[in-house]
Protein backbone atom coordinates (compact mmCIF):
# COMPACT_ATOMS: atom_id res chain seq x y z
CA UNK A 1 0.00 0.00 0.00
CA UNK A 2 1.37 3.56 -0.68
CA UNK A 3 2.60 5.69 1.88
CA UNK A 4 -0.06 8.38 2.78
CA UNK A 5 0.27 12.11 3.96
CA UNK A 6 -2.53 14.79 4.87
CA UNK A 7 -1.74 18.08 3.56
CA UNK A 8 -4.37 20.99 3.73
CA UNK A 9 -3.89 21.62 0.18
CA UNK A 10 -4.62 19.06 -1.50
CA UNK A 11 -8.41 19.75 -1.03
CA UNK A 12 -8.01 22.05 -4.25
CA UNK A 13 -5.66 20.05 -6.29
CA UNK A 14 -6.56 18.47 -9.63
CA UNK A 15 -5.11 16.03 -11.72
CA UNK A 16 -1.91 17.06 -13.15
CA UNK A 17 -1.10 20.12 -10.17
CA UNK A 18 1.83 19.59 -7.80
CA UNK A 19 0.73 19.48 -3.95
CA UNK A 20 4.11 20.75 -2.21
CA UNK A 21 4.33 19.18 1.79
CA UNK A 22 6.19 21.27 3.62
CA UNK A 23 7.63 21.98 7.51
CA UNK A 24 6.57 18.80 9.61
CA UNK A 25 4.73 16.81 6.87
CA UNK A 26 8.13 17.23 4.78
CA UNK A 27 10.22 16.03 7.05
CA UNK A 28 8.00 13.14 8.25
CA UNK A 29 7.56 12.10 4.24
CA UNK A 30 11.53 12.05 3.28
CA UNK A 31 13.05 11.94 6.64
CA UNK A 32 11.02 9.04 8.22
CA UNK A 33 9.45 7.51 5.81
CA UNK A 34 11.94 7.95 3.10
CA UNK A 35 9.88 8.49 0.56
CA UNK A 36 12.06 8.76 -3.42
CA UNK A 37 11.30 10.56 -6.32
CA UNK A 38 8.91 8.73 -8.79
CA UNK A 39 7.19 6.97 -5.81
CA UNK A 40 3.61 6.31 -5.64
CA UNK A 41 1.59 7.77 -2.67
CA UNK A 42 -1.76 9.30 -1.76
CA UNK A 43 -2.91 12.50 -0.24
CA UNK A 44 -5.62 13.55 1.55
CA UNK A 45 -6.81 16.72 2.83
CA UNK A 46 -8.68 15.27 5.85
CA UNK A 47 -12.59 15.98 4.79
CA UNK A 48 -12.85 13.36 2.34
CA UNK A 49 -10.69 14.79 -0.74
CA UNK A 50 -8.32 11.43 -1.87
CA UNK A 51 -5.30 12.30 -4.27
CA UNK A 52 -2.58 9.42 -5.74
CA UNK A 53 0.08 11.04 -6.79
CA UNK A 54 4.12 10.75 -7.70
CA UNK A 55 6.89 12.45 -6.40
CA UNK A 56 8.94 14.46 -8.08
CA UNK A 57 10.85 16.13 -5.26
CA UNK A 58 11.59 14.92 -2.01
CA UNK A 59 14.16 17.19 0.74
CA UNK A 60 13.69 17.52 4.06
CA UNK A 61 12.04 20.77 3.58
CA UNK A 62 9.75 19.85 0.42
CA UNK A 63 8.31 16.75 -1.24
CA UNK A 64 6.75 17.52 -4.21
CA UNK A 65 3.78 15.28 -5.57
CA UNK A 66 2.23 15.45 -8.80
CA UNK A 67 -1.42 14.46 -8.64
CA UNK A 68 -2.73 11.71 -10.79
CA UNK A 69 -5.98 11.08 -9.36
CA UNK A 70 -8.65 12.62 -7.53
CA UNK A 71 -11.68 10.96 -5.32
CA UNK A 72 -14.04 12.59 -3.06
CA UNK A 73 -15.32 10.17 -0.25
CA UNK A 74 -18.16 11.46 1.45
CA UNK A 75 -18.57 11.70 4.91
CA UNK A 76 -19.82 8.49 7.08
CA UNK A 77 -23.81 8.21 8.23
CA UNK A 78 -24.54 8.31 10.48
CA UNK A 79 -21.23 9.82 12.28
CA UNK A 80 -19.99 7.70 15.48
CA UNK A 81 -19.00 9.94 18.58
CA UNK A 82 -17.11 9.24 21.10
CA UNK A 83 -17.43 11.00 24.59
CA UNK A 84 -14.46 9.97 26.35
CA UNK A 85 -13.91 11.27 29.88
CA UNK A 86 -10.76 12.60 31.10
CA UNK A 87 -8.52 9.92 32.66
CA UNK A 88 -5.02 10.12 34.31
CA UNK A 89 -1.89 9.39 32.81
CA UNK A 90 -2.04 8.72 28.94
CA UNK A 91 -4.97 6.72 29.14
CA UNK A 92 -7.83 9.14 27.85
CA UNK A 93 -4.82 9.89 24.75
CA UNK A 94 -4.85 6.13 24.08
CA UNK A 95 -8.29 5.62 23.82
CA UNK A 96 -8.30 8.37 21.59
CA UNK A 97 -6.07 6.83 19.43
CA UNK A 98 -7.42 3.75 18.70
CA UNK A 99 -10.80 4.83 18.76
CA UNK A 100 -9.56 7.23 15.53
CA UNK A 101 -8.34 3.87 13.75
CA UNK A 102 -10.91 1.96 14.23
CA UNK A 103 -13.42 4.43 12.69
CA UNK A 104 -14.77 7.41 14.81
CA UNK A 105 -16.20 10.41 13.54
CA UNK A 106 -15.60 12.75 16.28
CA UNK A 107 -14.28 13.14 19.99
CA UNK A 108 -15.84 14.67 22.89
CA UNK A 109 -13.34 15.07 26.12
CA UNK A 110 -16.02 15.07 28.85
CA UNK A 111 -14.83 16.46 32.04
CA UNK A 112 -17.01 13.91 34.19
CA UNK A 113 -17.41 14.07 38.43
CA UNK A 114 -14.96 11.31 38.94
CA UNK A 115 -12.18 12.16 36.32
CA UNK A 116 -9.05 12.47 38.49
CA UNK A 117 -7.59 14.44 35.19
CA UNK A 118 -8.65 17.70 35.12
CA UNK A 119 -8.33 20.56 32.05
CA UNK A 120 -10.07 23.58 33.86
CA UNK A 121 -7.22 25.99 33.30
CA UNK A 122 -5.29 23.61 30.06
CA UNK A 123 -8.06 22.95 28.01
CA UNK A 124 -6.30 24.49 25.24
CA UNK A 125 -3.23 22.82 25.59
CA UNK A 126 -5.67 19.31 25.91
CA UNK A 127 -7.49 19.76 22.97
CA UNK A 128 -4.33 20.43 20.82
CA UNK A 129 -3.07 17.22 22.06
CA UNK A 130 -5.91 15.47 21.36
CA UNK A 131 -5.66 16.99 18.43
CA UNK A 132 -2.64 16.17 17.01
CA UNK A 133 -2.90 12.56 18.30
CA UNK A 134 -5.94 12.04 15.93
CA UNK A 135 -4.45 13.69 12.69
CA UNK A 136 -1.72 11.17 13.23
CA UNK A 137 -3.62 8.57 14.06
CA UNK A 138 -6.00 9.06 10.92
CA UNK A 139 -3.27 9.32 8.67
CA UNK A 140 -1.58 6.09 10.04
CA UNK A 141 -4.95 4.71 8.72
CA UNK A 142 -5.26 6.02 5.51
CA UNK A 143 -8.53 7.83 6.33
CA UNK A 144 -10.32 10.39 4.33
CA UNK A 145 -11.82 12.34 7.36
CA UNK A 146 -9.82 12.97 10.24
CA UNK A 147 -12.37 12.57 13.20
CA UNK A 148 -13.20 16.41 14.89
CA UNK A 149 -11.99 16.90 18.20
CA UNK A 150 -14.99 18.98 19.98
CA UNK A 151 -14.73 21.59 22.92
CA UNK A 152 -14.78 19.78 26.75
CA UNK A 153 -18.43 18.88 27.15
CA UNK A 154 -20.00 18.87 30.72
CA UNK A 155 -22.69 16.30 31.94
CA UNK A 156 -24.85 18.97 31.48
CA UNK A 157 -23.81 19.90 27.76
CA UNK A 158 -24.45 15.42 27.54
CA UNK A 159 -27.73 15.69 28.33
CA UNK A 160 -28.60 18.83 26.06
CA UNK A 161 -27.16 16.61 23.06
CA UNK A 162 -29.32 13.62 24.03
CA UNK A 163 -32.52 15.14 22.34
CA UNK A 164 -30.78 15.30 18.90
CA UNK A 165 -28.48 12.26 19.16
CA UNK A 166 -28.64 8.71 20.01
CA UNK A 167 -26.40 8.55 23.07
CA UNK A 168 -25.46 5.15 24.43
CA UNK A 169 -23.38 5.10 28.09
CA UNK A 170 -20.90 2.28 28.35
CA UNK A 171 -22.23 0.98 32.09
CA UNK A 172 -21.03 -2.48 32.99
CA UNK A 173 -24.20 -2.91 35.38
CA UNK A 174 -26.59 -2.21 32.38
CA UNK A 175 -29.24 -5.16 31.09
CA UNK A 176 -28.72 -4.44 27.56
CA UNK A 177 -25.46 -5.77 25.56
CA UNK A 178 -24.31 -3.05 22.91
CA UNK A 179 -24.32 -5.92 20.76
CA UNK A 180 -28.47 -6.16 20.35
CA UNK A 181 -28.67 -2.15 20.32
CA UNK A 182 -26.00 -1.67 17.89
CA UNK A 183 -27.84 -3.72 15.32
CA UNK A 184 -30.92 -1.90 15.41
CA UNK A 185 -31.50 0.20 12.60
CA UNK A 186 -30.36 3.70 13.22
CA UNK A 187 -32.75 6.65 12.87
CA UNK A 188 -29.77 8.97 10.82
CA UNK A 189 -28.94 10.77 13.83
CA UNK A 190 -25.67 10.68 15.15
CA UNK A 191 -24.12 7.38 17.74
CA UNK A 192 -22.78 8.97 20.67
CA UNK A 193 -20.67 6.45 22.98
CA UNK A 194 -19.79 7.81 26.32
CA UNK A 195 -17.34 6.13 27.95
CA UNK A 196 -16.82 7.09 31.94
CA UNK A 197 -13.46 7.68 34.03
CA UNK A 198 -11.49 5.40 35.86
CA UNK A 199 -13.54 5.37 38.80
CA UNK A 200 -16.73 4.64 36.19
CA UNK A 201 -19.75 6.94 36.11
CA UNK A 202 -21.29 8.59 38.78
CA UNK A 203 -24.73 7.50 39.91
CA UNK A 204 -26.17 10.93 39.22
CA UNK A 205 -24.44 11.24 36.19
CA UNK A 206 -26.09 8.23 35.06
CA UNK A 207 -29.89 8.91 36.16
CA UNK A 208 -29.20 12.16 34.49
CA UNK A 209 -28.22 11.07 31.16
CA UNK A 210 -30.79 8.47 31.45
CA UNK A 211 -33.78 11.08 32.16
CA UNK A 212 -32.80 12.66 29.01
CA UNK A 213 -33.23 10.07 27.05
CA UNK A 214 -30.05 7.90 26.61
CA UNK A 215 -30.03 4.02 26.83
CA UNK A 216 -27.25 2.05 29.38
CA UNK A 217 -25.29 -1.01 27.69
CA UNK A 218 -22.69 -3.27 28.58
CA UNK A 219 -19.71 -5.11 26.36
CA UNK A 220 -19.98 -8.32 27.51
CA UNK A 221 -19.72 -9.75 31.50
CA UNK A 222 -16.08 -7.96 31.74
CA UNK A 223 -15.59 -4.21 32.78
CA UNK A 224 -13.10 -2.45 30.21
CA UNK A 225 -10.97 0.01 30.87
CA UNK A 226 -11.52 3.42 30.20
CA UNK A 227 -8.44 3.47 27.17
CA UNK A 228 -9.79 0.10 25.62
CA UNK A 229 -13.98 0.37 26.01
CA UNK A 230 -14.37 3.36 23.36
CA UNK A 231 -12.43 1.29 20.56
CA UNK A 232 -14.04 -1.63 21.56
CA UNK A 233 -17.75 0.13 21.28
CA UNK A 234 -16.60 1.19 17.77
CA UNK A 235 -15.52 -2.27 16.84
CA UNK A 236 -19.00 -3.10 17.28
CA UNK A 237 -20.62 -0.10 15.64
CA UNK A 238 -18.60 -0.35 13.11
CA UNK A 239 -19.56 -4.12 11.85
CA UNK A 240 -23.58 -3.46 12.74
CA UNK A 241 -23.59 -0.82 10.23
CA UNK A 242 -21.80 -2.37 7.68
CA UNK A 243 -18.30 -0.19 7.70
CA UNK A 244 -16.49 -3.63 8.01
Amino acid sequence: MALHFVCDDAGSARPGDTVELTGAEAHHASAVRRVRVDEAVTLGDGRGVWLSGIVTAATPKQVDVRVTGRDEVPAPSPRFVLVQALAKGDRDELAVQAATELGVDAIVPWQASRSVSRWDAKAEKGLARWRTIVREAAKQAHRAWIPEVEGVARTADLVRLAGAAQILVLEPSASARLTEVAAQASDGRDVVLVVGPEGGIAPEELTALEGAGARLVRLGDTVLRTSTAGAAAISVLSAAHGRW
